[in-house]
C-alpha cells in the first residue's frame, strides 16, 4: 500500500489525537491565551491534512515546524515583532527563590533574538532532540547544534546581566 492510501482519515485522526495537546502547548508558550493556541493548532493540522503525503513518520517535529512557519507568516503579515513572552505576575515578596529565578530566566529569554528563543524552546520546553529541532527549524543537525550552543551562551550572558533578586524579607530583620 502506498503513502497516499495510508494517509486517510483514520491516519489523520490518529496523529491529531496523539499530537494535538503537544501543538496546543507549543502555541501556549508563544501566544497570548488558550484560544490563540488552539487556533494555531487547528491551522497546523489543516496544513498536515492538506500536505499529508509529505508528513514524515516522526510527525511531531514536522508539526512544530509548520507551527513555527505559520507564526512567522502571521507576525510578518502584521509587520510587528513577535509578542514578548508573557512574564509571570510580579511575585509576592514572600515567594520562593525559584519563582524569582523563573521570572529572571523568562525575562532573559525574551531579550534574546527570536531565532535563539525558538531553538531553546524547542529543546527545553518541547523536549525535542537536536535532530528533531533541526527538522522543526528547517536546517541541518549541525546548524541546529551550533544555533543551540550560541543561544545557550547568549542566555547565560543575559542571566549574568540580570541576576536573580532574592525575595525581600517581610516583618523586618532576623
Amino acid at each position: 500500500m502506498n503513502v497516499v492510501n495510508e494517509r486517510d482519515a483514520d491516519w489523520f485522526r490518529g496523529i491529531y489525537a496523539r499530537h494535538y495537546p503537544d501543538v496546543v502547548r507549543y502555541g501556549l508558550r508563544r501566544l497570548d491565551g488558550t484560544a490563540a493556541a488552539e487556533e494555531l493548532a487547528q491551522e497546523v493540522f489543516l496544513v498536515a491534512w492538506r500536505r499529508r503525503r509529505e508528513v514524515p513518520a516522526r510527525t511531531l517535529p514536522w508539526l512544530y515546524g509548520v507551527g513555527r512557519r505559520l507564526l512567522a507568516n502571521h507576525w510578518r503579515a502584521e509587520r510587528a515583532a513577535p509578542p514578548p513572552l508573557a512574564l509571570l505576575d510580579v511575585p509576592d515578596r514572600d515567594r520562593h527563590d525559584a519563582v524569582a529565578r523563573l521570572v529572571d530566566v523568562r525575562a532573559a529569554l525574551a531579550r534574546l533574538p527570536e531565532d535563539d528563543q525558538e531553538v531553546l524552546r524547542l529543546v527545553a520546553w518541547e523536549q525535542l532532540a537536536v535532530r528533531e529541532a533541526a527538522v522543526a527549524l528547517g536546517c541541518t543537525v549541525t546548524a541546529a547544534k551550533v544555533r543551540l550552543h550560541r543561544a545557550r551562551k547568549r542566555l547565560i550572558e543575559q542571566l549574568r546581566d540580570e541576576p536573580a533578586t532574592p525575595p525581600a524579607r517581610i516583618g523586618g530583620t532576623r
